[in-house]
């Protein structure tokens, strides 16, 4: 017996793995600490991120504006200026975003020596 059932958190259809799933995107991340000093244009965000095409910026950016973490602004000028910025829910993500950093941060290297520790490699999904 798993010791898991209906109401727990990461069950299929529970808010929580939803929610789990999204920020575990691999642009979802890096978008939204882009977005954590404040409102940012598009092409800006290009910038920060590094290594995004622009339709993926866009994709991620609909995504985490359709479940409530940011927020479009469209100003009404010639040319057109469009900025991004958190919702306050979506500020509520930069810490842990930060704490996942410095774990990353303090222990990449180990993560890289046992990927090069292991005789076999696995595919990625697997």
């Amino acid at each position: 017996m798993s010791g898991f059932g209906p109401g727990d958190p990461f069950l299929s259809d529970c808010p929580a793995r939803l929610t789990v799933e999204l920020i575990a995107d691999k642009w979802t991340a890096v978008v939204l600490y882009g977005l954590s000093k404040g409102p940012v244009r598009h092409g800006e965000l290009i910038e920060i991120i590094g290594g995004i095409s622009r339709k993926m910026l866009t994709q991620t950016l609909r995504r985490l504006q359709a479940h409530g973490l940011i927020r479009r602004h469209a100003y009404a000028e010639v040319p057109p200026r469009v900025e991004y910025e958190l919702t306050p829910l979506g500020a509520t993500l930069i810490d842990p975003i930060h704490m996942l950093t410095e774990w990353a941060r303090a222990n990449g290297d180990a993560v890289l020596d046992a990927l090069d520790a292991d005789p076999e490699p696995v595919a990625p999904g697997n």
